[in-house]
């Protein structure tokens, strides 16, 4: 009998034992996830953005067209698979044929953009379906594109002249209270790696784990993004053209139109920087806006230091006269033609 007890109280202790381990092991499971790991689970946020799981993606014709300067190839055509069983299939704008450059071919794209991709108003096709505002812009960038030097009078129109480029007006009406409004991802200092990391949002308006660039998305819901990064980047130690690439495709995810600047200083030395911009736009078939090309023939290139840019004696947004003879009115002038052009080429039929 008493070796019995013991085999039963031996018993009882195992079984014990056991449900506090698994006790144990469940907790740990449920337990939330570490700080670290949401921030490395929002590093790839723009691949899952971009191509979600539940997207189909249908066959690609592939191509290698030859590319000419200032005029943009028409996009991958794109197809509904009709053997998929689900009754809905989105369809995601896919990264086209790699387009290549010659090396001093960035130098020649026009200004303002002459056309659109197929790619670009499959965009905003599906802007339109997320809800993402027609009528509204974001400023994505360092100094060159904050407050209230860029286009920040453009809401108030006392503050501003249009000189002979009244045809204008009608744009700005059209993207009302995106010009004054400050960006959550436009700061100074900024950089294009700095715009995907949660350490420069803005905390009284952002949520814990977000980056400028998707709390900038999230609050403003554009149709359209202005990305004008470079000069800050030119003395960084990240790779320009990977953080690019993820401010474009995160962009893209969130069905919003990437228009990519061009600067107009040098601070790398060898214009790298502004080839990339350029490659990558004519690569990913975006509008691209050459300022660089714009202020070659301004007294010093339109800039008033080795990284920053002048303004005319009569501020930023008066553009007439002697006062586009400077880098501020003129980058004002051409980023609203760039508006203009692109809001008009994305809503033009077919």
């Amino acid at each position: 009998m008493k070796n019995m007890r013991r085999i039963i109280l031996v018993a009882r202790s195992s079984l014990v034992a056991s449900c506090i381990w698994l006790g144990l092991t469940a907790c740990a499971v449920s337990s939330p996830p570490s700080p670290t790991a949401i921030t490395a689970s929002l590093t790839s946020l723009a691949e899952v953005t971009l191509y979600p799981s539940n997207t189909v993606s249908p066959p690609v014709q592939t191509q290698t067209p030859t590319l000419t300067p200032g005029v943009t190839t028409n996009a991958t055509e794109l197809e509904t698979a009709t053997d998929v069983p689900s009754p809905t299939v989105t369809i995601t704008p896919t990264r086209g044929p790699t387009q290549t450059l010659a090396p001093d071919a960035w130098q020649k794209a026009p200004v303002i953009p002459t056309s659109v991709s197929r790619r670009v108003k499959l965009i905003y096709q599906m802007g339109l379906l997320k809800g993402n505002n027609p009528r509204a812009f974001s400023k994505v960038g360092d100094c060159n594109t904050t407050m209230p030097y860029f286009l920040g009078d453009f809401d108030t129109p006392e503050k501003y002249d249009l000189g002979s480029y009244v045809d204008l007006q009608e744009t700005i009406d059209f993207f009302a209270g995106s010009y004054s409004r400050t960006s959550l991802a436009a700061k100074d200092g900024l950089t294009a790696h700095a715009s995907l990391s949660v350490l420069w949002n803005t905390w009284k308006d952002c949520e814990t784990y977000e980056t400028p660039l998707t709390c900038e998305y999230r609050i403003h819901r554009p149709m359209y993004a202005i990305i004008s990064f470079g000069t800050n980047d030119a003395n960084g130690t990240v790779d320009f053209e990977i953080a690019l690439r993820k401010v474009i495709e995160m962009t893209i995810g969130n069905s919003i139109i990437p228009i990519l600047s061009t600067k107009a200083d040098n601070a790398e030395g060898d214009n790298s920087i502004n080839q990339t911009i350029v490659r990558l736009a004519y690569e990913y078939e975006l509008p691209l806006w050459n300022y660089w090309l714009a202020v070659q023939n301004l007294p010093d290139k339109g800039l008033r230091s080795p990284e920053h840019l002048s303004a005319g004696p009569n501020g930023f947004s008066t553009l007439t006269g002697e006062n586009l003879s400077f880098g501020w009115p003129v980058r004002n002038l051409t980023a609203l033609q760039v508006l203009d052009a692109v809001r008009k080429a994305v809503e033009a039929e077919p």
